[in-house]
């Protein structure tokens, strides 16, 4: 018996090239910028690498978009045949080529962890990359962040800070405006608080003197002795009391660990009005003993049992100051200090 051979051409069937074509069309995938879509790496090349998402033509992704990080070869990112995310960059090309980025992707997910970290209201560590006259610059996630002069706790010059680990927290975290702003000092206060109670006596060294007060170095962190809180008599400045590298004893008065404050008083140490003036040594004498006067008192308003006339007017002295803390050592943040931020990566 003999077979027959059946010859099936493309006229035979009216399926043509342009037929397949248009088919491959019909049933191939929509990509567009922004979409974050799963690819396999096809071929590594010097400067980038070529990526098969199931497009018709490989994607590109060049070396500058592969991390949030310097990358000097492709191979310290990705390796043949490698499957992971991609984050579509651009349209196609005149070529029908799209090109890929892996640092968008990490950019996303680094402002998602620090926005987590901030509401955690956590403390990082970072390493200074450099400085500018405004401040200090770290990585925090990859992310660019910047830590205001008026937030660097240190006597150190800033440009010694350089290489330096330091403990921050997070101030404004900005992702529409490329914002990334921290705070040393806030982080510093907060640990030093832990070890801190509201009636207890430390001593300190007079660090700096402004019209409206004393800051006061209490074991590496400053905490403000206001103009109101020296003495129950009138003062005229405060530099008619005290001078620079002053040593004292003083009671913390109010712990803010929100806005990083320490409040002090050595008004509430004077066994008589005025003693911070006339007889310094025995308020330092006396210190321990009105301080647990001090401590009682606060104890009795707690426990809500009545309080003399004389009580409620010091209450509202202690207002009085906490008000104008708020208005004139509020550390702020200017446009020029945030200026060497242009955005949250490097580009």
């Amino acid at each position: 018996m003999v077979s027959q051979k059946n010859t099936v051409s493309n006229k035979d069937i009216g399926f043509t090239h342009e037929d397949f074509a248009a088919l491959l069309d019909q049933y191939d995938y929509h990509f567009s910028p922004g979409d974050i879509v799963p690819g396999t790496v096809f071929s590594m090349e010097p400067r980038g690498a070529l990526i098969d998402i199931g497009a018709k033509t490989a994607a590109y992704i060049p070396i500058q978009e592969m991390s949030i990080n310097r990358v000097d070869d492709p191979s310290e990112v990705l390796q043949p045949d490698e499957t992971r995310e991609f984050f579509i960059l651009t349209d196609e090309n005149e070529d029908g080529q799209l090109t890929l980025s892996i640092r968008r992707i990490e950019y996303l997910r680094a402002w998602e962890r620090v926005r987590q970290l901030q509401a955690e209201d956590a403390t990082v560590r970072s390493n200074v990359f450099a400085t500018n006259r405004g401040g200090a610059l770290v990585r925090i996630e990859g992310l660019r962040g910047f830590i205001p002069g008026s937030h660097i706790s240190t006597r150190q010059a800033k440009e010694d800070l350089v290489g330096q680990d330091l403990p921050l927290k997070f101030l404004e975290v900005d992702e529409d405006r490329n914002r990334l702003v921290l705070s040393h000092r806030r982080a510093l206060v907060e640990r030093k608080m832990n070890g801190l109670q509201v009636g207890e006596v430390v001593t300190g060294m007079v660090r700096g003197i402004k019209p409206y007060g004393a800051f006061i170095d209490i074991g590496g962190v400053s905490g403000l002795l206001h103009i109101s809180e020296i003495s129950h008599d009138h003062i005229d400045t405060p530099h008619s009391v005290f001078a620079v590298n002053d040593e004292l004893k003083v009671m913390i008065i109010d712990l803010d660990a929100e806005r990083g404050r320490i409040s002090l008083s050595t008004k509430q140490l004077e066994p008589e009005a005025g003693d911070m003036l006339k007889n310094r040594d025995l308020v330092f004498e006396k210190a321990e003993e009105m301080a647990e006067k001090y401590r009682q008192k606060l104890l009795q308003q707690q426990q809500g049992e009545p309080e003399e006339v004389e009580e409620l007017e010091e209450l509202e002295e202690v207002e009085e100051v906490e008000e104008v803390l708020e208005e004139e050592t509020e550390p702020t943040t200017s446009e020029e200090e945030l200026e060497p931020v242009a955005s949250g990566v490097e580009e």
